[in-house]
């Protein structure tokens, strides 16, 4: 089968779907790779790297033209028109976009947007949110102590003892329990708060202070353990409890770290502007769901503003921020879904038996299959 890798042109994006190591392994299944030439420069894997493997170096229309298409986001326009009819796309295609779906069942491609596996164990080496949010939550902290105008850690110098930062984390899925990790490492004194008491333990296992916020209704406790793996909206009346807790804590810290996004959704509001207003002066966000609305009203899509004195950092997309390994981890769990659609004879084989598989499929044969309400 012809396996095309191109380059990525959506703005900031650079990360890619293919690695050397990837492809020398779909090469020794007996495949034929073509990489757009530079698709990988920006993640620090120039054309002949991919060309020691045996890959061809191509340009757009021979890497888009393949059998099968390995992205890492949704096509443009101009990218689609490149893919022929009857062509496979694996990638990061965002299984909520009814119009991104219709475009490319229009095309009459098939179509297969890995953050729509389910989170169970199986799924689990081709967990692309996982694999990504663990390097966006290292990367908010060392944007944040960036930004952030003094140490860190604790230091006691010959001018005198600096006290050591205070972060505040919100959300301890996987970025947010990184972020922990990280912040740890970097000497900070650390709090941390989830709607799911189940993380307490592993929060306070990295060494950070679990902010309770108790649930006094039977709802709230439902709501609180969340679906699939994933958090759920939660009542007014718990979100009003929490809004209390995180003020008083955020008017204390230096670094405030939000990581709440429900898929699908708007990002709940967690950090609000009567909260920033009472930070301390040179103290940071960094808000991590900045591309579905931020967590913080206040928060400015791929921007960095100065509000109230709080330096507010809204990157929607901080994985591309370490493009290598980001790549890297990204090319590992493609090639891990690969293995469910090709078979040993290298042939496509779709099995919508596999719950994988059919979770994934956003669109074949130039019909929509997943719709959203």
């Amino acid at each position: 089968m012809h396996i095309g890798v191109p380059l990525e042109t959506h703005a900031g994006e650079t990360r890619v779907a293919a690695t050397p190591e990837t492809i020398k392994k779909l090469i020794a299944q007996g495949h034929q790779v073509t990489v757009q030439s530079g698709a990988g420069v920006n993640a620090s894997l120039p054309d002949h790297v991919y060309e020691v493997v045996g890959a061809d170096i191509g340009n757009a229309a021979a890497a888009l033209g393949a059998d099968l298409v390995l992205k890492v986001v949704a096509p443009t326009e101009a990218e689609l028109a490149h893919m022929k009819a009857g062509a496979v796309l694996v990638g990061m295609l965002n299984p909520f976009c009814n119009e991104t779906i219709a475009r490319m069942a229009a095309r009459g491609i098939t179509a297969f947007s890995l953050e729509a596996a389910p989170r169970t164990s199986r799924a689990q080496s081709l967990d692309v949110l996982s694999s990504q949010a663990n390097i966006a939550g290292y990367k908010a902290v060392l944007l944040g102590a960036h930004h952030y105008p003094r140490f860190m850690p604790m230091l006691m110098t010959a001018a005198g003892t600096v006290k050591a930062a205070r972060v505040l984390i919100l959300g301890a899925g996987v970025a947010g329990l990184q972020a922990i990790a990280t912040a740890k490492r970097l000497g900070a004194v650390i709090e941390a708060s989830d709607v799911r008491p189940a993380v307490k333990e592993q929060i306070e296992s990295l060494g950070a202070k679990f902010v309770d916020v108790p649930f006094e209704t039977d709802e709230e406790r439902e709501c609180a353990q969340g679906v699939g793996g994933y958090a759920r909206p939660m009542p007014a009346s718990w979100m009003q409890r929490q809004a209390g807790a995180v003020h008083e804590r955020a008017k204390q810290a230096d670094i405030v770290i939000t990581t709440a996004l429900i898929p699908g959704r708007k990002a709940p509001t967690l950090l609000h502007a009567a909260t920033v207003e009472e930070m301390k002066p040179g103290s940071v966000i960094i808000d991590l769901a900045a591309a579905q609305g931020g967590n913080c009203p206040l928060t400015e899509a791929d921007q960095v503003v100065v509000k109230h004195g709080v330096t507010i950092v809204g990157h929607t997309n901080l994985a591309a921020l370490v493009p290598a390994d980001a790549s890297a981890l990204y090319a590992r769990n493609l090639l891990d879904f690969l293995k469910l659609v090709i078979d040993k004879d290298g042939h496509l084989h779709l099995n919508l038996e596999d719950d994988i598989v059919a979770a994934c499929l956003m669109c074949r044969d130039g019909q929509v299959v997943r719709t959203n309400g």
